[in-house]
C-alpha cells in the first residue's frame, strides 16, 4: 500500500509541475505577443506619421498635423489584441476602430503611392540607401503625384544625411512640378519644416532625432 500511495503522490506531483510549466509557456508567449504588438504598433505609427508629412508635402497643409493623422492612421496593430480582454462588445469595437484607421493608413499609402511609402519607412529607420532607391524608383512613375512624392522623399533623405547640396539640386525639379511652390527658397522652407517634424516624429516613438553616420 505504501508503494503504491506513494507512486500515486508522485505521479500527482509530476501532473501539477507539467501544468505549472504549461501555464508559465502560456503567459509568456501571451507577453510576447503583447510586446509584438506593441512594437508593430509603433513602427505603423511612425511610417504613418512620415507617410502623413509626406502628403502634406505633395498636397499641401500643415505638416506637423498631417503627420499627426497619419501616426493615428498608423498605430493600428494591436488595437484588437488590446480589446480581447473585455466583451464580445469590446472586441467588434477594436476591430472595427482598427479596420477604420488600416483603411485611412491605405488611403494615405494609396495617395503618395507604395514606393515613396516604402522609402518614408525606411527614411523614418534612417535607411537612408534604401529610401533613396524607392524615392527615386517613385519619381519615375507615370502618376504625377507619386513621382512628386519620391523626388521630396530624396530630397528629405539627402537632407536628413547631411547631403545639402544634393538635396537643393532637386529643388527646380520641385517648383516645376509643383505648382503651389513659386520658389526655390519656398521649397527650403518646406524642407526645413518636415526635417524638424522627422526628428520630432523620431523622439516621440523613441528613436534618435538624427540619424548615426
Amino acid at each position: 500500500m505504501t508503494s503504491k500511495f506513494h507512486s500515486l503522490l508522485t505521479a500527482f506531483l509530476y501532473t501539477l509541475l507539467l501544468a505549472g510549466v504549461a501555464v508559465s509557456t502560456g503567459c509568456a508567449s501571451g507577453s510576447y505577443a503583447a510586446k509584438g504588438a506593441a512594437e508593430g504598433a509603433t513602427t505603423g505609427a511612425v511610417a504613418g506619421a512620415v507617410g502623413g508629412m509626406v502628403t502634406a508635402l505633395v498636397f499641401g497643409g500643415n505638416i506637423a498635423e498631417a503627420g499627426a493623422r497619419g501616426a493615428v492612421y498608423g498605430g493600428t496593430t494591436g488595437a484588437v489584441v488590446g480589446g480581447m480582454s473585455g466583451s464580445k462588445a469590446d472586441q467588434a469595437v477594436a476591430a472595427q476602430k482598427q479596420a477604420e484607421r488600416e483603411a485611412e493608413l491605405e488611403r494615405l499609402r494609396n495617395r503618395i503611392g507604395t514606393d515613396a511609402y516604402n522609402g518614408v519607412v525606411a527614411l523614418a529607420e534612417c535607411k537612408h540607401e534604401v529610401a533613396i532607391a524607392n524615392a527615386r524608383e517613385a519619381a519615375r512613375s507615370s502618376n504625377s503625384d507619386y513621382a512628386l512624392a519620391g523626388i521630396w522623399v530624396e530630397v528629405l533623405t539627402e537632407a536628413d544625411r547631411q547631403h545639402d547640396t544634393e538635396a537643393r539640386a532637386m529643388f527646380p525639379d520641385i517648383v516645376k512640378r509643383d505648382s503651389e511652390v513659386k520658389t526655390e527658397a519656398n521649397v527650403e522652407a518646406r524642407m526645413r519644416d518636415a526635417l524638424q517634424e522627422l526628428g520630432d516624429i523620431r523622439v516621440e516613438y523613441d528613436m534618435p532625432a538624427v540619424c548615426s553616420t
